[in-house]
């Protein structure tokens, strides 16, 4: 399939819904502030996660559910980026950030109380059953899960939003994950997130482009998951077509953890969080149209016909006779050519503004029809 064809199309389009908010082209930008695992396996730390979240003005705090011993074998190794914070095992490093059923249980009624839309990624059927349980109406697949048929059917299969990330994938396997979802009637469920799986991500890697390609081929919402350590991402993937933004946010950078050190602390969260509101307020609704704004500018600035010379009754006008001056409210500057061979009915002083009713054609008594051009009588 041709990079930006259109495969999958939802048959009847319908809004998709996370909470209370639209999502797609044209509605508010819905930013995720992504706790992820930064609250290091603490329940207090997490909820001054969500508290931070909801001061920074984000639309969602979101969480990851797992249990070591069910996400990675014993020996899986670390990858770079978590080796360079000391993790030389992911089994070991992912104990410590293990929270609790009960504690997430907590977390989701914390939310609700603090005003803040409570999200979560599942590793696992059983961590989706979970949060199914809660309950939840919306979930988020990692990258890594796209292509974790199992785990990506339960979740067509449970009725819930699926916000999924494509991050390291092939356009054949988010085909395959987005025709997953059109083969059970599921495709208006899905948002997509175009993501780098690089931790931190350069900013040269954003490789915001994406963005609209997978908006073009899926005819989905299409959002961004942010692993660059930069705020200024937030207005750039708005401007590129993002509905949703996720990004890593933390307390405090310096504290352990193998995602603290590119996530943002409270004060660049609601910096982050206040540009994707003033990129998707400076994108518009669309059509074109003369804004109120414009109208003074457009008055003063644009141009009317005017006598470059003394016109006397009976002169029949020639090109060196008009030009094109401020302000506008006479005959419009790109009809100047409609004016030639007409005749003066009256003397007209040179600079001039000309309107219809000062001209008439050769030979004829004309008057001005309702769009200015004229007619015999």
């Amino acid at each position: 399939m041709k990079q930006g064809s259109r495969k999958h199309r939802c048959v009847e389009p319908a809004d998709v819904f996370i909470g209370e908010h639209p999502i797609g082209p044209g509605k508010p930008v819905y930013v995720i502030a992504e706790a992820g695992v930064n609250h290091n396996g603490q329940f207090d730390l997490a909820l001054k996660l969500v508290e931070a979240a909801k001061r920074a003005g984000a639309d969602a705090v979101k969480f990851q559910v797992f249990t070591a011993e069910g996400l990675v074998v014993a020996d899986a190794p670390s990858a770079t980026y978590q080796l360079q914070q000391g993790y030389q095992n992911q089994r070991q490093m992912l104990r410590q950030l293990e929270l609790t059923r009960q504690e997430f249980v907590d977390i989701h009624r914390y939310c609700r109380d603090v005003g803040i839309d409570f999200l979560a990624t599942p590793f696992s059927i059983p961590d989706l059953e979970f949060l199914l349980d809660l309950p939840v109406q919306t979930v988020k697949l990692a990258s890594s899960d796209l292509v974790n048929l199992p785990l990506l059917e339960r979740s067509v299969e449970s009725g819930a939003i699926v916000i999924a990330s494509t991050g390291a994938c092939s356009l054949d396997e988010i085909d395959a994950a987005v025709e997953c979802f059109a083969n059970r009637g599921a495709l208006a469920r899905l948002v997509l997130m175009h993501c780098v799986s690089s931790y931190p991500t350069a900013l040269a890697d954003a490789n915001l482009g994406q963005i609209e390609m997978l908006h073009s081929r899926y005819d989905r919402p299409v959002g961004f998951s942010d692993h660059t350590a930069e705020w200024i991402t937030a207005a750039l993937a708005v401007a590129a077509g993002a509905s949703v933004l996720e990004k890593h946010f933390t307390l405090d950078p310096s504290l352990p953890g193998p995602d603290q050190a590119f996530s943002l602390n409270e004060e660049q969260l609601a910096r982050y969080v206040a540009a994707a509101r003033e990129a998707r307020q400076a994108m518009g609704d669309g059509p074109r149209r003369i804004l109120a704004c414009e109208e003074e500018v457009r008055r003063v600035a644009r141009g009317s016909v005017v006598s470059a010379v003394d016109l006397p009754a009976g002169t029949t006008v020639t090109p060196a006779m008009v030009t094109v001056k401020r302000p506008s409210g006479g005959i419009e500057p790109w009809r100047i050519k409609e004016l030639i061979g007409l005749v003066a009915v009256r003397d007209i002083s040179a600079d001039t503004i000309l309107s219809w009713d000062m001209l008439q054609p050769v030979g004829s008594v004309a008057l001005p029809a309702s769009d200015g051009s004229y007619r015999n009588r």
